[in-house]
C-alpha cells in the first residue's frame, strides 16, 4: 500500500502537505495544481501494473461532465479518468481531454471514438453521438440498447452498507448523499423493508467535501441526541466532510457515530479514523470503457453494458454497538 511518504515523493511536496490535502484541511492554502499532483499521485500509486499486448494508437476523446476544479472535489471521477488514461497508455492510444462545456471543440475528423465520464443530459448525449458512433458512457447508461456503458449497481452497494450496519447492531441509521437519487432511493426502500426508516435522518445536497460537512453539521444541530448511531454516505468525499463536522462537534467516530462511504478513493485509508467504505473498482471502470471502445473499432455493432461489482472494505470508522 502506498504511504504518505510515497505520495509526497511522487508529487514532489512534503508529507505534511500530502496529509493535509488528503484530509481536505480547510485551513490549508495550496495551489490547485499542487492538489492535483497529490491526488493523481495517490491514485496512480494505488494502481496495479499489468502486462498487456500493445495496440496500434488511435486518438480518442475523454469527455468529463465536471470542470477541472470540480473534479478535485469528487475523486471518484478523477480516478475513473486515470484508469482510462492508464489503459490508453498501455495500448498506445492517444487520449484528448474535454469537458461538458467544450464538447463543441471536438473535431470528428481527428478522433476515432469517445469515452464520456459522468452524467450527461439528453441534449449532450445526442451531441456526442453525432460526433462519433464509437461512444462509451461511464457511470451512466442513457440507453442500453444503443450505447455502450460501464456502470455500478449502487442499489446493491447501499444494501451492503445497511447490512453491515445491521450486522453491527445499528438500528438508527441516517443517510447523507448527493442529488443523484439512485443511492437515496435505494437507502429509503431498503430501510423501509427492514422497518428502520426515519425520514428526519436523511440529508441530501451535492457530492463534495463541503456539502458533506454542511449536511452533517445540520444533522447534528437538528437531531441533537436523536442523531443516528450510523450514517450511510453517498461518497467518500462527502464522508470526509461528515467526519470533519463530527470531529468539530467532539462527537467520537466510531464510538458515538459510525460512518461508511462509497468509492474507496485512495484518500480513504489515510483519514482519521480510516474510513470504512464500499470499494468501487474505478480503475477497472476506466479500463473496461477503453476495451469496449476498442471492440467498437473492431466492428462490434450490438450495444454492451458492463456492470462492475463492489465490495465492503472494513476499516475503523464503524463499530459494533
Amino acid at each position: 500500500m502506498a504511504t504518505i511518504k510515497d505520495i509526497a515523493t511522487k508529487a514532489k511536496v512534503s508529507p505534511a502537505t500530502v496529509s493535509r490535502v488528503l484530509n481536505y484541511d480547510a485551513s490549508l492554502s495550496v495551489a490547485e495544481e499542487t492538489k492535483r499532483r497529490i491526488f493523481e499521485a495517490a491514485e496512480a500509486l494505488s494502481y496495479k501494473k499489468h502486462s498487456v499486448k500493445k495496440h496500434i494508437g488511435e486518438k480518442i476523446a475523454i469527455v468529463h461532465w465536471y470542470t477541472e476544479s470540480e473534479e478535485l472535489n469528487d475523486l471518484y471521477y478523477l480516478s475513473i479518468r486515470l484508469g482510462v488514461e492508464q489503459r490508453c497508455k498501455e495500448l498506445q492510444l492517444s487520449p484528448e481531454m474535454y469537458f461538458f462545456d467544450t464538447i463543441d471543440d471536438i473535431n470528428p475528423d481527428q478522433i476515432k471514438g469517445i469515452i464520456a465520464i459522468g452524467k450527461f443530459n439528453s441534449k449532450q448525449v445526442k451531441k456526442l453521438s453525432t460526433i462519433s458512433p464509437a461512444l462509451v458512457f461511464v457511470d451512466q447508461s442513457p440507453n442500453e440498447d444503443i450505447y455502450d456503458s460501464v456502470i455500478i449497481n449502487f442499489d446493491r452497494a447501499i444494501r451492503k452498507i445497511i447490512d453491515h450496519f445491521i450486522e453491527n447492531n445499528h438500528t438508527s441509521i441516517g443517510f447523507i448523499g448527493g442529488k443523484e437519487h439512485i443511492r437515496e432511493k435505494a437507502f429509503k426502500e431498503y430501510l423501509k423493508e427492514k422497518g428502520l426508516y426515519n425520514n428526519e435522518s436523511v440529508y441530501v445536497g451535492s457530492f463534495s467535501v463541503d456539502e458533506g460537512y454542511r449536511l452533517m453539521k445540520k444533522a447534528i444541530e437538528e437531531l441533537s441526541d436523536r442523531l443516528p448511531t450510523a450514517f450511510a454516505v453517498s461518497s467518500d468525499v462527502m464522508a470526509i466532510g461528515c467526519m470533519r463536522a463530527l470531529h468539530e462537534a467532539s462527537i467520537s467516530i466510531p464510538e458515538r457515530v459510525s460512518i461508511m462511504g462509497i468509492n474507496d478513493i485512495s484518500v480513504s485509508k489515510h483519514l482519521y479514523p480510516p474510513l470504512s467504505t464500499i470499494r468501487v473498482f474505478t480503475e477497472l471502470m476506466g479500463e473496461t470503457a477503453v476495451n469496449l471502445l476498442l471492440e467498437r473499432f473492431e466492428g462490434r455493432e450490438i450495444a454492451k453494458q458492463a456492470i462492475v461489482s463492489t465490495e465492503v472494505v472494513v476499516r475503523k470508522s464503524v463499530k459494533s454497538i
